[in-house]
């Protein structure tokens, strides 16, 4: 059997790890694996690669990013290239593909199993919103840089007698912020899905204030929004591809904070710095089972799934339980949190 994979959206901390979990767990069974460079893209304008079981493959799961490069494509003209598509996997001699991204590039994952193309899906993403997987390889990573810079800027915060507020990525769900507000002890998290009230905001950072302590950490996801009428915001603009510009919402509560508290506030943006770098052991695992069993599928003919964890079980689903809706944090696990604030 020949394989194909590529990776598209964002890059991730682990897919190297698939890639190399591919290659090796297709050698061991006789067949070969070829890459598809940047994406969808290079799957339009055939850039493939070969991926030999060698050396070089096995150094990489250790590395951060994706050695197939990574890119983003227009919905309309991935649709439109579909029969370019089908074209450049049988020239390949590709029996099944294996796209690896988050859940819009399982989307067109989905579109291509529709039109007769025999693939299996696996998901990827740091913000952990894809349905029916209990987590996603990248996230674990995520939590953990963005945790170790929480837990840096406690001590400085408690030197100067500030607030910090630290931003973090999660444009539709706030898993990142939940997760590493939690474990870094913050004393407020904003996520997308609870809208927030920036007077109880400011409510909790006095009281903290009132009962001796100095400073106060805050945690915000990038695509928190506050309840209507409590806070204003400038309208958000839209990319080519249909995602909400994100202005700066830490910077926008630190200067309400600063302004209703009269004390100093400053903000931190992590951005970027979440999704590099080398992949946590667990990422690494999961990515890596993720590979095998998607692999396993194709030379089963197991096709048009998406590997998933349930539980401590890698297990195929359909796509239509992978895309749809996005996986939120639900009002439980807030609570949860919400015991720990202020």
């Amino acid at each position: 059997m020949r394989i194909a994979t590529l990776t598209s959206g964002g890059d991730c901390p682990g897919l190297n790890a698939v890639i190399r979990g591919i290659v090796r767990t297709a050698a061991q069974n006789g067949s070969t694996v070829v890459g598809f460079e940047d994406g969808w893209q290079g799957l339009l304008e055939d850039r493939r690669v070969q991926l030999y079981d060698d050396d070089f493959i096995d150094r990489i799961l250790r590395r951060g990013g994706t050695i197939l490069g990574t890119g983003r494509l227009h919905p309309d003209d991935f649709k439109a290239g579909i029969d370019r598509i089908k074209a450049n996997l049988e020239d390949a001699g590709i029996d099944c593909l294996i796209p690896i991204g988050g859940e819009g590039t399982l989307k067109g994952a989905k579109f291509l199993a529709d039109n007769g193309i025999p693939v299996v899906g696996v998901p990827k993403t740091i913000d952990n919103d894809v349905n029916g997987t209990d987590y996603t390889f990248g996230f674990d990573t995520a939590v953990a840089v963005a945790t170790d810079a929480i837990d840096r800027l406690h001590t400085t915060a408690e030197s100067h007698d500030r607030v910090m507020i630290v931003e973090v990525m999660g444009r539709h769900v706030g898993w990142i912020a939940l997760h590493a507000g939690m474990a870094a002890g913050a004393h407020d998290i904003l996520i997308p899905e609870h809208p927030f009230d920036i007077e109880e905001v400011c409510k909790k950072m006095a009281r903290r204030f009132q009962m001796g302590e100095k400073y106060g950490i805050i945690v915000v996801a990038e695509g928190a929004l506050p309840k209507e009428g409590t806070l204003e915001i400038a309208d958000r603009e839209v990319d080519q591809f249909g995602h909400e510009k994100f202005q700066d919402i830490s910077g926008l509560i630190a200067k309400e904070i600063e302004n209703r508290l009269d004390t100093e506030v400053r903000s931190t943006v992590l951005g970027h710095i979440q999704r590099g770098g080398t992949p946590t052991a667990f990422d690494r695992v999961l990515a890596t089972r993720f590979a095998v069993n998607a692999t396993k599928a194709c030379l089963n003919g197991d096709f048009n799934k998406v590997v998933a964890l349930k539980g401590q079980d890698i297990e195929l689903i359909d796509f239509e339980e992978a895309v749809g809706t996005l996986k939120e944090v639900p009002q439980k696990r807030y609570d949860t949190a919400q015991n720990l604030f202020g």
